[in-house]
């Protein structure tokens, strides 16, 4: 049976949490509430034994840290994961008129699978910035709540192949339909729907939207699934459900150890910007953490990072798709993913690491490996261990559906992966 208590919780946080944007916002809730102060880039910082800390750039990722009794001689215990998912991206002049309906143009952001787009229920939330009635530049948080948009099917009687041979034209496929128009010759403005919602969520001082940042997101709820409830679908559990399962253990960790999660955006493009792992954000933090460089390395030296992802769980009906050997089962435990050519940044050190980990715990762990004969995916871990110099490991829990508008993974693991993630932050 799962435990309904956690995965409510996670349920929570996943339809609060419709973009990166939110997702984070979301977080610094639960750290506010737990102690941790909030740290200006723009500021001097000073750190105390004990204390608790967190700091986000762009409002799109986030470092929370503790700091313990000797983060140079104990290192960093450090958890990472990303706050991207892959989406549909409203275009800087999105309105479209087809045939009297109102569209929006949309910009197809990481590796989506597009067809579970189809028949869905949509809304509409991001970042939007604005000048305020005194001319002042502010940024604020839009979330549309309801469905308001949908991307509908082509009839099959329109295409009799579609089961056989259907492609996915993104620029024409796929522009969601918003509402009827008086006729084909209305001219649809998004940016004043957009100024309406703004002041329905009470931005009192909005004068004119400036610019944007918008996602189409499923307003369908994450729930739990099976019939022993052992499954849990959702939409964005890639890479979210990694955000709630490390900040929950780091919430829960025992003092003493310094520990640090890092929870980037634009892992799903590459990750290179100013808030992504190829950034320069977690190397400026503890470069202001531990401003000399000596000291700093070997904090480095004692340290390592646990990049928690998801993998991908073995496919009842799709088995041939991965080695024989290394398939992972949902609920079978958390996954060690291992990858000769760098795309995962796993060794036989940081593994060994994780199983005793799991050994001690009594948790289960399984191993993933790609078919020889396929690409491999990668995940912030190599990225981080290249730019900062960290042993680091690739984790993640087994799922299904990976990249779609919803994904399905095992609730059993989430609760193994927190217990490991805790132990992991609190060992000395």
């Amino acid at each position: 049976m799962a435990n309904l208590a956690i995965t409510q919780k996670l349920i929570d946080f996943l339809q609060a949490s419709p973009t990166p944007f939110h997702a984070v916002q979301s977080m610094v809730v639960q750290l506010e509430a737990a102690g941790f102060k909030p740290l200006d880039e723009g500021d001097t910082w000073t750190f105390s034994p004990g204390g608790k800390y967190y700091v986000v750039r762009n409002g799109s990722s986030l470092i929370a840290y503790v700091h313990g009794d000797n983060p140079v001689k104990d290192g960093i215990h450090m958890v990472g994961a990303h706050t991207d998912s892959p989406c549909l991206k409203v275009k800087p002049n999105p309105e479209i008129n087809s045939q009297g309906y109102y569209q929006l143009g949309v910009e197809v952001y990481g590796g989506v699978l597009l067809a579970p787009w189809f028949d869905r229920d949509l809304s509409l939330a991001g970042r939007v910035n604005y000048l305020d009635k005194q001319g002042e530049r502010r940024a604020a948080l839009v979330n549309f709540v309801r469905p308001i948009a949908t991307i509908p099917s082509l009839a099959i009687h329109l295409d009799r192949e579609v089961n056989k041979s259907r492609s996915i034209n993104p620029q024409t496929d796929i522009p969601p339909v918003l509402a009827q128009l008086a006729g084909p010759d209305t001219k649809p403005d998004f940016r004043s729907l957009l100024a309406e919602q703004l002041v329905a969520e009470g931005c009192d001082d909005l004068a004119q939207v400036l610019d944007y940042e918008l996602s189409f997101f499923d307003t369908q709820p994450a729930a739990n699934l099976g019939l022993n409830q052992e499954f849990f679908v959702g939409a964005r559990l890639d890479n979210l459900l990694s955000c709630f399962v490390g900040l929950e253990a780091l919430l829960a960790s025992e003092p003493g150890q310094s520990q640090l999660l890092i929870c980037n955006d634009h892992e799903e493009v590459g990750s290179m910007s100013a808030c992504g792992a190829q950034g320069p954000m977690l190397r400026q933090f503890l470069e202001r953490l531990l401003p000399d460089s000596d000291a700093r390395n070997r904090a480095i030296d004692r340290s390592m990072m646990i990049s928690a992802d998801n993998a991908h769980g073995i496919h009842p009906n799709y088995a041939d798709k991965h080695d024989q050997n290394h398939g992972p089962l949902l609920n079978k435990g958390p996954v060690i993913k291992v990858n000769a050519n760098q795309r995962y940044a796993s060794n036989s050190e940081t593994s060994a690491y994780f199983r005793h980990l799991c050994q001690q715990l009594n948790v289960p762990v399984q191993a993933f490996v790609v078919r020889s004969d396929m690409a491999c995916g990668s995940t912030i871990g190599p990225i981080t261990a290249a730019e900062i110099g960290l042993r680091t490991l690739d984790v993640g829990m087994p799922t299904w559906g990976m990249h779609s508008i919803r994904e399905t993974a095992g609730t059993t693991d989430m609760v193994d992966l927190i217990k490991v993630l805790r132990a992991h932050f609190s060992a000395h």
